[in-house]
């Protein structure tokens, strides 16, 4: 049996995101290209991060007679293979343990409701696997391509994985660096840490913790997506990073993200500095460090790296070299390479206000206590839809339940979002196809009840703001204009009728230009992280429904500024997401993600 993923998918099924039928037109560059293409290049240039980022942004915007630059086609000459190995470092096959599986889903969102595990080559096993594995295989005719828990644009996965364990007994008697094979469900050991650095890593932490990692590959959406591609790799770390907090709390565990983290140090942490260990091979862009804790009583207030530990040697050898993913590219985009540079900065510390955020009761009236699914269904279940019934209603209460569920809480306890420092970037404009006791309309969801009014001067002067009824008091949900938008709802999302087809989609409308002037350049990548987070949740609460649903990168953007009346830039879409009833493709065959001898 033959396996080309990509080609495969691509060939037997439209995936959200891709142009059907003709070549995009790429046309001429737009405004502030010169800014972009020259300011890296200039070590004498004046032109700041922030106007590099608002160039690039500007730059890869789809519109409807112009799509963002890239071939217009698929190389399948230079196809890159979707799994990155370390040829030469030792591999250390997980076990598949059985403990941890009967958890109900619903349990992953109530602070201390699952005992910590101890950490163990059984958890951490669980831990990935939950995080960043396979989940199944699918095949049509000849060939074959595998499915992950961690979502990817057009399942190209840019996202690698690692870890730095202590030493931990079947894996290493020492603290190491690892990086994960997903094909494998393994860990290849790339360095045995300095005790000292690991020390000094570990110092002020709680006890039994360790961290991961995650690093793009920017060739691998760029092959497919060309310049557009920077916004899609980040789009798969924040998805990355809500696989990672969910499966740690299957464990029991917390995850933190750590800001004022320098990427040069995560670089050299990681190993992704290392030239020699990539020689003709592409390279890993760093992208974020996490810490995980099994202490239930931990936040993240003052959670950071020892600096102590910052101009030591991380490790005294390191093992392996990286796989070349293609033969060769033949056409490079260096305006990914010049955004990702102007975006390669630590963020400042974070630490934001939620007093008047929402309770839990407030939200969910009352909590949500039970479900019908175990968190190992849903996790590994999920699924992409590539195409919606068009007849499917969901109900009120499972629509709320879903928005809810993409609110902080006051107390900084809610799952995914204690994960992250930062008050939500992110609001949604939304368009309501099939929700009973909803009329089919225009809606607004602000994440931040402080952000309803500035959402409000910002869009059409017209629009209803009105509350509905049955919508929970915690809830800033507002119906702007009753109506049918399905053909308008697939027309921005690049004419893809899976956006009208939903019961409902959504474009996430991010506080862009006041969030780059307090963080700077750098957290242009942290909006999209949160875009991800986002869709993971929708991703996950779609499947517990016993519906669908899909992210989708193609839309045009200004075009979607202009259904709610936005003029100017402070405002901007930054992903699209459908939910509803899928329409399972009958020519495809799911296979096991392990334990499938033909692979």
């Amino acid at each position: 049996m033959r396996f080309q993923p990509l080609r495969n998918l691509l060939e037997y099924i439209r995936r959200p995101g891709e142009q059907s039928g003709t070549k995009p037109d790429i046309g001429t560059p737009l405004p502030l290209y010169t800014p972009l293409a020259t300011a890296r290049a200039d070590p004498q240039s004046d032109v700041s991060a922030e106007e590099i980022v608002a160039a690039y942004h500007e730059r890869t915007k789809h519109h409807y007679h112009r799509f963002a630059a890239s071939r217009g086609y698929l190389d399948w000459a230079t196809q890159p293979d979707p799994f990155r190995r370390y040829e030469g470092a030792p591999l250390i096959h997980l076990p598949f343990p059985e403990s941890g599986q009967v958890l109900e889903y619903w349990q992953l969102y109530v602070t201390g409701s699952v005992v910590p595990a101890t950490l163990s080559i059984d958890s951490v096993s669980l831990f990935l696997r939950y995080a960043l594995s396979l989940t199944a295989w699918k095949r049509a005719g000849e060939t074959a391509w595998s499915l992950r828990a961690n979502p990817s644009s057009g399942n190209l996965h840019p996202t690698e994985g690692y870890v730095l364990l202590p030493a931990l007994t079947a894996i290493q008697n020492g603290a190491g660096v690892y990086h994960y094979a997903p094909k494998e469900h393994g860990l290849e050991r790339r360095a045995d840490i300095n005790p000292s650095v690991w020390t000094a890593l570990i110092a002020g932490f709680p006890d039994g913790l360790f961290l991961a990692g995650l690093s793009s590959i920017f060739w691998r959406e760029a092959w497919k997506y060309g310049e557009r591609a920077f916004r899609y790799c980040q789009h798969d770390v924040g998805h990355a990073l809500g696989t990672l907090r969910l499966a740690a709390a299957v464990l029991g565990w917390k995850l933190f993200l750590l800001d004022r983290v320098d990427p040069a140090f995560t670089s050299r942490l990681l190993g992704l500095d290392r030239d020699n260990d990539y020689v003709g091979a592409e390279r890993e862009h760093p992208e974020l460090l996490a810490v995980v804790v099994r202490d239930s009583g931990a936040t993240d207030r003052g959670v950071c790296l020892s600096k102590a530990v910052l101009g030591e040697e991380t490790a005294p050898r390191w093992y392996g070299s990286a796989n070349v993913l293609s033969p060769e590219h033949g056409v490079d985009w260096p305006v990914i390479e010049q955004v990702a540079a102007a975006t390669a900065s630590p963020t400042f510390a974070i630490d934001e206000d939620f007093s008047g955020f929402p309770s839990e009761d407030e939200l969910f009236e009352p909590p949500v206590r039970s479900g019908s699914s175990t968190a190992e269904k849903v996790i590994l279940g999920r699924r992409s839809a590539v195409s919606m019934d068009g007849s499917t209603t969901i109900p009120a209460a499972t629509f709320f339940r879903m928005l809810a569920r993409l609110v902080p809480t006051r107390d900084r306890r809610s799952v995914p979002w204690d994960s992250i420092s930062w008050r939500p970037r992110i609001h949604l404009g939304l368009f309501v196809h099939r929700v009973d006791d909803l009329p089919p309309g225009l809606y607004a969801f602000a994440r931040d009840p402080d952000k309803v009014e500035p959402l409000r001067q910002a869009m059409r002067r017209e629009f209803l703001w009105s509350r509905p009824q049955s919508c929970p008091r915690g809830l800033p949900l507002y119906l702007l204009q009753e109506g049918d938008f399905r053909a308008l709802a697939a027309n921005v999302s690049c004419g893809q009728s899976i956006a009208g087809d939903g019961a409902f989609s959504l474009g996430m409308i991010v506080d862009y230009e006041a969030s780059l002037a307090v963080y700077g350049a750098p957290f242009y990548r942290n909006l999209f992280w949160e875009a991800g987070l986002v869709g993971q949740v929708l991703y996950l609460e779609s499947e517990e429904a016993g519906i669908r649903s899909t992210g989708i990168g193609c839309y045009f953007d200004d075009s979607v500024h202009d259904i709610f009346g936005i003029s100017s830039r402070d405002w901007q879409s930054f992903y699209h997401f459908t939910v509803g009833g899928p329409v399972e493709d009958s020519r495809l065959t799911t296979l096991p993600a392990y334990k499938f001898e033909t692979i």
